[in-house]
């Protein structure tokens, strides 16, 4: 696509945009309609357009394999530890009551905003990794 360049650049000015909205729709979740799922298929759609338009190896440059990978495991111990972290105070698992704050609203404020971002962030890098491993064509 090295000869589109009004794809190039309109692909600039929308990837920016598309990662900040992710990021609301993930940080909102738990007021608002979206959450950790829409908002980590948003983030990874911007990668990804910016992998097709600017290609595989760009995209790696930016986003390595081992980030994704990292992050992407990184985002599954968030969720669980979240709600392990109620288990150790004496909650059940994902009962964001017991967690620490003023009242108990915030607490599970907290506790929600935890697991959406634990979920965006899985989502986001496996959403990239599929798309990786397609663009290859390696089997799974």
């Amino acid at each position: 696509m090295n000869n589109q360049p009004v794809l190039r650049v309109i692909t600039k000015l929308l990837v920016p945009c598309m990662l900040v909205m992710g990021g609301y729709v993930i940080t909102h979740g738990e007021i608002g309609p979206g959450g950790g799922f829409q908002g980590g298929v948003i983030l990874a759609a911007g990668f990804i357009l910016y992998g097709i338009v600017f290609g595989k190896e760009e995209l790696h440059r930016v986003v390595p394999r081992r980030v994704t990978d990292g992050l992407a495991t990184a985002g599954v111990l968030l969720y669980a530890g979240t709600g392990v972290w109620c288990m150790l105070r004496g909650g059940r698992f994902l009962d964001y009551g017991v967690l620490p704050g003023v009242d108990t609203g915030a607490a599970e404020a907290l506790g929600m905003t935890l697991v959406e971002y634990g979920v965006g962030l899985t989502v986001c890098t496996v959403m990239i990794t599929i798309y990786d491993m397609i663009s290859e064509g390696v089997e799974a």
